[in-house]
C-alpha cells in the first residue's frame, strides 16, 4: 500500500492533487449551443412563417372564423384581424426568414416587431389548433434575443437606393394625403384607408373603377400619381433588384469574358480559394496578371470588387482551366483549404498543361505525400514550415542542432519583413525619421540625456 502526502501550503480545504488528477471540469452531454444558436433560430423563424400561413388560409376559407380569445372583446377590428393576419404576417416573415439566413440586422429588427404582433392571433381566436403557433412564437422569440449578436451584418444601401426608396415613401405619402384632401371631388373616398388603396391601386396601374375622379382638379391629381408613382416604382426596381442580379451573374460567370480570357498569356492561375490563396492574394503586386478559378460564388464577388479577375468554375474541371488558359500560364498555384480537391486540382492542371510549374499547398502534413505523386512541382507544407521556424526562432538560427534550412526560412522571413515595410529606422534615426544628431545650439550632456 501506498501513501500519497500532497502539501496543501497551509490554505484550508485547498486540495491540489484532486484538482491536477480529478478536475472538476465536467463535458455536457448535450451541447445546448446546438440547439440554441443562430441556425436553429432561423429555423424556427421559417417554422413560425409556414405555421402561420397555414393558420391564415384556414381563417381565410372560413365564413365566420372564431373570434372567442381573450383579446377578441379589447382588439379594433378584431374579425377582420383574424381573417388576414395570418396570411399577413407569414409574407414579411418569409423576407425575414431570408434576411436572418445572411445574418442581417434589420431582418433581427423587423422578426422581433412581427413575432409580438402574431401571437395576437391565436389569443384573438382562442382556437385550440393555434395554440401551437402561439408556443412556437414563445419559443422563437427568447431565442432571437439571446442571438442579438449574430446578427448584426447591416444592409449597405447605395445612395442611389436610399433615394429610390424615399421616392416612394414620399409618392405614398402624397398620394394618400392629396386623395383625402379632395375626397369630395371622387366616388367612393371617404376615409384615410379608401385614400390609401386608392394610390396603391393606382400605382400598381390596375385601376378597379370603384374610386373615380368627378373633377378636372382631381383627374389631374390622379395623373400625378400614375407618373410619379410608376416612375418611381420602375427606378426603385432597378436601384434594388438591378445590383443583386448584376451580383449573381458576376458570381455565375466570372468577371473575364471570352474574348479576354483567349487574350491571357504568362499568367498565374490560382486554383481555390481559401486563407493561403488570400494571403496571397494580398501580397501579389497590382501588375501581376492573376486569374483565380473558384466555386465559392461570396468569394468571387469579395475578388470582384478587389479588382482580381476571376473566373467561377470548378478548379478540378480541366475544361476550366483550358478557360484559364493554364498551358500558356506562368504558373499555378494549388491554394484550397480541401486537400482532396487540391490533389484533384493539381492532376487535372497537369492534363491539360504537363509542362506548366504547379505549385500546391498541403493543409495536413498527411497529404504532402499524395501532393507530391499527383505531379506537383513543389508542396508547401504549412505545418511544418511553422515549426521550424517556431524552432528556429526560439533556438536561433546559429544553435548547434538547428537544421541549415531554417536558417535559410529565418533569413527569407528577414526578407519578407523588409520589403514589405518601409525602410525602417536604422539605430541612428528616431521614429519620426530625425537623425540622432542634436540641434544647433545643443550641447552634448543634453543630447545624451534625450
Amino acid at each position: 500500500m501506498y501513501a500519497i502526502v500532497v502539501d496543501s501550503q497551509g490554505e484550508p480545504g485547498a486540495r491540489p492533487f484532486e484538482k491536477v488528477f480529478y478536475p472538476t471540469d465536467r463535458v455536457p452531454f448535450v451541447e445546448w449551443r446546438a440547439f440554441s444558436g443562430a441556425k436553429p433560430t432561423v429555423a424556427l423563424v421559417a417554422a413560425v412563417t409556414v405555421l402561420a400561413f397555414v393558420t391564415g388560409l384556414s381563417n381565410l376559407s372560413r365564413a365566420d372564423p372564431a373570434v372567442a380569445g381573450p383579446l377578441a372583446a379589447v382588439l379594433p377590428g378584431a374579425r377582420i384581424f383574424v381573417r388576414f393576419a395570418g396570411v399577413l404576417f407569414a409574407f414579411p416573415l418569409g423576407l425575414v426568414t431570408f434576411g436572418l439566413r445572411r445574418q442581417r440586422r434589420i431582418a433581427w429588427y423587423l422578426a422581433v416587431a412581427l413575432l409580438p404582433g402574431l401571437a395576437l392571433l391565436p389569443l384573438t381566436t382562442g382556437r385550440t389548433t393555434e395554440i401551437p403557433l402561439l408556443l412556437l412564437v414563445i419559443a422563437t422569440f427568447p431565442l432571437l434575443v439571446a442571438n442579438r449578436e449574430q446578427f448584426g451584418r447591416t444592409l449597405d444601401l447605395s445612395p442611389f437606393q436610399i433615394a429610390s426608396l424615399t421616392s416612394i415613401v414620399g409618392v405614398g405619402l402624397y398620394g394618400t394625403v392629396g386623395a383625402y384632401g379632395l375626397r369630395n371631388q371622387f366616388l367612393e373616398l371617404d376615409t384615410w384607408g379608401d385614400a390609401f388603396y386608392y394610390v396603391i391601386v393606382t400605382i400598381a396601374t390596375v385601376g378597379y373603377g370603384d374610386i373615380t375622379p368627378t373633377t378636372l382638379e382631381a383627374k389631374l391629381f390622379s395623373l400625378s400619381v400614375i407618373l410619379f408613382g410608376t416612375g418611381a416604382f420602375t427606378v426603385a426596381v432597378g436601384a434594388l433588384v438591378g445590383p443583386a442580379i448584376e451580383s449573381r451573374m458576376t458570381a455565375a460567370f466570372g468577371t473575364m469574358t471570352a474574348s479576354e480570357l483567349s487574350l491571357l498569356e504568362g499568367h498565374v492561375v490560382v486554383l481555390g480559394y481559401g486563407d493561403v490563396a488570400e494571403s496571397f492574394l494580398e501580397r501579389v503586386s497590382d501588375d501581376a496578371d492573376l486569374v483565380v478559378v473558384t466555386e465559392d460564388a461570396d468569394a468571387a464577388s469579395r475578388l470582384r470588387d478587389a479588382g482580381v479577375e476571376v473566373l467561377t468554375d470548378d478548379p478540378t474541371d480541366e475544361s476550366a482551366l483550358e478557360d484559364a488558359r493554364v498551358d500558356v500560364a506562368r504558373g499555378v498555384a494549388v491554394a484550397g483549404d480541401d486537400d482532396a480537391e487540391n490533389v484533384l486540382a493539381v492532376l487535372a492542371a497537369r492534363n491539360v498543361a504537363p509542362s506548366v510549374r504547379v505549385v500546391a499547398v498541403a493543409n495536413e502534413e498527411t497529404h504532402v505525400r499524395k501532393l507530391d505523386a499527383v505531379g506537383a512541382d513543389e508542396v508547401i507544407d504549412l505545418r511544418s514550415i511553422g515549426g521550424r521556424l517556431l524552432g528556429a526562432s526560439i533556438l536561433g538560427p546559429d544553435a548547434p542542432d538547428a537544421p541549415a534550412e531554417d536558417s535559410a526560412d529565418l533569413a527569407a522571413l528577414a526578407d519578407l519583413a523588409a520589403a514589405e515595410g518601409e525602410a525602417a529606422p536604422s539605430d541612428g534615426e528616431s521614429a519620426s525619421g530625425d537623425t540622432g544628431d542634436a540641434p544647433p545650439g545643443t550641447d552634448e550632456s543634453e543630447q545624451s540625456t534625450r
